[in-house]
């Protein structure tokens, strides 16, 4: 055994000791460790190292324990105590799984990875567990990834709801309460575990890097951005906790006014988009349309729900981000949406225009979508965010396929009907998880190597949710696809007319 302990991004090294009890204590500051083994160890150029024999049916173990320095140290933990303990919460977690007759395994395997990147006090729900895992291997495409991003808001409550983890989606549901509070100015794109704001970008100069891709980062200076994509994932996520008796309307919808008023003052304003990009703001599409889900959501929760709100208002503006969509977001040439107004570039984010009911899936510029996605963005069978060799995001050319984004696809297929190719291409997807069922950001179809942060809660939700899809009529897509451009889809919630005649009845 060989124990290499490390503070601090590796450039601090612990003071060891023994302790009367036999245990190793290594302390740096505000952190330590404790090993805990019946195993002789000793230390040995700054390492801990031990030696030992075991036959068929022995048992050793190796307990490592983090706790704060200036606390009490905490009891010694058995290996094989904690090894039953962790079986039996995780296995009576996943019991309550509500399985899909389809894909059950699959969607339950990505929603354990979606509760162990959750923390278990906040109930945010890290983006991923690492920093600098490249998008490009040995380049410079790497980012801080351990944070909550607003834009995971919507996808996350679908997935956990879907699955009947209404426990899970109550904690995120508060968590985004919580992180979105404050002045609508200062709403940020992504925020800490607790909802902290400061998120500083800086460099670690010292480290090599995953196989020599520099530079690797600690923060995220892309939280400063101005992404307006992000109110409609909010909305839209107050709007699905809602339907789904999470909170109480009085406890989100003051909040949620502030946010579309905001809103309403910057629509107009040119982001840098889903992606992040680094190359100065544009009038993204998928923004834009994001921005029209914002408003659609606040009118439906306001005609759903009886809500107060200025309805008349919040339509007209939720018409005028529609017109405004299809008239400079759409090429008519090409038959397809472009990824900025008035540009040629295609982006797979336009996939999420059926998905979120902006127009209905059978629309024909939708299918000249589809259609362009599958000529230009698709690579060996996978499907990337768009060309990197045109220079929309401000970096070095090359990445791999966007995982999330070829489920996207997938979900467009089930929409239009298209099942076979949905359930063929969602399957080729389950093929490129690890040995136990993780996924990163994205995928190098060449090199058969997956790429970026990992394991990466954005693909797993894509994965959740596209099981869902197709495995029920009801899946998120289906629901979300049923904006108002669709039958019914202006009939008041029942919810609402009961509310209208209680008000009727007490005046």
């Amino acid at each position: 055994m060989e124990l290499i302990a490390r503070f601090d991004y590796g450039s601090i090294v612990p003071w060891a000791s023994r302790q009367e009890d036999g245990r190793l204590r290594l302390v740096a500051g505000p952190d330590r460790l404790l090993l805990d083994t019946n195993v002789s160890t000793r230390g040995e150029d700054f390492r801990t190292l031990a030696e030992f024999t075991i036959s068929a049916g022995q048992e050793t173990s190796f307990v490592l324990n983090w706790s704060p320095s200036h606390t009490p140290a905490p009891p010694p933990l058995r290996g094989a105590d904690a090894l039953q303990q962790v079986h039996g919460f995780w296995s009576d977690w996943a019991a309550t799984h509500k399985a899909t007759e389809y894909y059950a395994d699959a969607a339950l395997r990505s929603l354990l990875t979606l509760k162990a990147l959750a923390h278990w006090m906040t109930g945010g729900i890290v983006a991923a567990g690492t920093t600098s895992l490249p998008e490009k291997f040995g380049g410079s495409r790497n980012w801080d990834y351990r944070y909550c991003w607003l834009r995971d808001a919507a996808f996350t409550l679908l997935a956990l709801i879907s699955a009947g983890f209404l426990d899970e989606a109550r904690a995120w549901h508060q968590w985004l309460l919580r992180a979105v509070a404050g002045s609508p100015d200062d709403v940020q794109t992504m925020y800490g575990i607790a909802g902290e704001r400061r998120l500083d970008e800086y460099e670690i100069s010292w480290l090599p890097g995953y196989q020599g891709a520099k530079p690797v980062r600690v923060g995220n200076a892309a939280a400063r951005q101005l992404q307006l994509d992000v109110y409609g994932e909010v909305l839209d996520a107050f709007y699905v906790a809602r339907h789904a008796g999470l909170a109480p309307d009085e406890d989100s919808w003051a909040l949620e006014q502030a946010l579309v008023s905001h809103l309403e003052a910057i629509w107009r304003e040119p982001d840098e988009g889903i992606w992040e990009v680094r190359s100065g703001p544009r009038h993204f599409t998928h923004s834009k349309v994001m921005a029209w889900v914002a408003f659609d959501r606040a009118v439906r929760s306001i005609e759903e729900f009886g809500l107060e709100g200025p309805l008349d208002r919040w339509r007209l503006v939720r018409s005028a981000i529609h017109e405004g969509v299809c008239r400079d977001g759409f090429d008519a040439k090409q038959n397809t949406f472009v990824q900025s107004f008035g540009a040629t570039e295609l982006d797979a984010s336009l996939l999420l225009i059926p998905l979120v009911g902006f127009l209905p899936p059978d629309d024909e510029r939708v299918r000249g979508t589809v259609a362009a996605v599958e000529r230009r963005l698709i690579r060996n069978g996978l499907v990337l965010r768009y060309d990197t060799g045109v220079g929309t995001d401000g970096l070095p050319e090359g990445e791999g396929a966007f995982l999330a984004c070829s489920f996207w696809l997938a979900d467009n297929y089930a929409l239009l009907g298209r099942s076979q190719e949905a359930r063929a291409l969602f399957e080729r997807l389950l093929t490129l998880r690890n040995d136990v069922g993780l996924l990163a950001e994205e995928y190098d179809p060449v090199q058969k190597r997956q790429l970026g942060n990992f394991p990466q809660a954005f693909s797993h939700l894509a994965l959740i949710n596209t099981a869902h899809n197709l495995a029920s009529l009801w899946g998120p897509a289906h629901l979300r696809s049923r904006g108002p451009h669709h039958p019914g889809s202006e009939k008041p919630h029942p919810r609402a007319a009961r509310k209208r005649t209680e008000k009727g009845r007490r005046a």
